[in-house]
């Protein structure tokens, strides 16, 4: 039985990606910062059928995530799948966007990839398998206005990805990253509030005007669209399938 390690998965795509891979029959180690985070995680392992560890580790603090790396390796043996979730938005004009605020985003967003990267690392290359998933975003491949921090974590992590994938490509590590685009989840929805001010309209105009305007399907991509697809991505099937940035965003970055 092989092991992921979803970062942010207490809550939103994280969660849904957590459920496709205990599916699978995956154990999962959880994170999240949910005071609930261990009942979820439990519920999930218990509907599954599959075993679980949850870390509260704060994606803001290298320590903490080596700590849960080396948690999750002590009891599992080895991270055969490690997914990259965790993430912060904000949305401001560059400038009045607070410093400590793209920080933050920078530190979430992409330096917490390269921690746990780092640490799953030498586990992977001595089995000679691993897959490595960075959620990153259509703003990894296309910018917005107002959203300096966030476009330019998830074009780094983009960038991130296709290191990684070419350094693990002789030990048989992938690195793929998927882009979606807008998924209702609790990050969107603080999107919408926040693209409302900035805008100055309706949260409704916001939707159909803003956030899916560039959408060729004006549909929210589904939690479990990028579930199924980072389980493929984990299978052996994608064997060959590295360094790549998915694109899962209703037909925006066709134009």
């Amino acid at each position: 039985m092989k092991t992921a390690l979803i970062t942010g998965s207490t809550s939103g795509i994280g969660l849904g990606i957590a459920r496709e891979f205990a599916r699978e029959k995956y154990n999962i180690v959880f994170n999240g910062l949910e005071a609930n985070g261990a009942e979820i995680a439990a519920e999930v392992g218990k509907e599954f059928g599959v075993e679980v560890l949850f870390s509260p580790a704060n994606m803001l603090k290298p320590e903490e995530i080596k700590a849960m790396v080396e948690e999750g390796i002590k009891k599992f043996g080895v991270i055969d799948v490690l997914v990259n979730n965790a993430g912060i938005q904000f949305v401001s004009p560059v400038e009045d966007f607070p410093e400590d605020k793209w920080n933050a985003i920078i530190a979430i967003n992409l330096s917490s990839a390269f921690h746990t990267t780092k640490h799953v690392w030498t586990k992977m290359k001595e089995q000679k398998f691993g897959r490595i998933i960075n959620i990153a975003s259509a703003h990894g491949l296309v910018a917005s206005e107002f959203k300096s921090a966030y476009v330019a974590s998830k074009h780094g992590i983009v960038g991130f990805t296709k290191t990684i994938a070419l350094e693990g490509a002789p030990f048989g590590i992938t690195a793929n990253a998927i882009c979606p685009g807008y998924v209702k989840t609790p990050l969107v929805e603080k999107q919408i509030i926040d693209q409302a001010k900035a805008h100055n309209m309706p949260e409704s105009e916001v939707i159909s005007k803003v956030m899916l305007y560039k959408q060729a399907i004006k549909e929210f991509v589904s939690v479990e669209t990028l579930g199924k697809l980072s389980v493929f991505l984990a299978s052996e099937t994608a064997s060959t399938i590295t360094g790549t940035a998915m694109p899962v965003d209703g037909g925006w970055n066709a134009q």
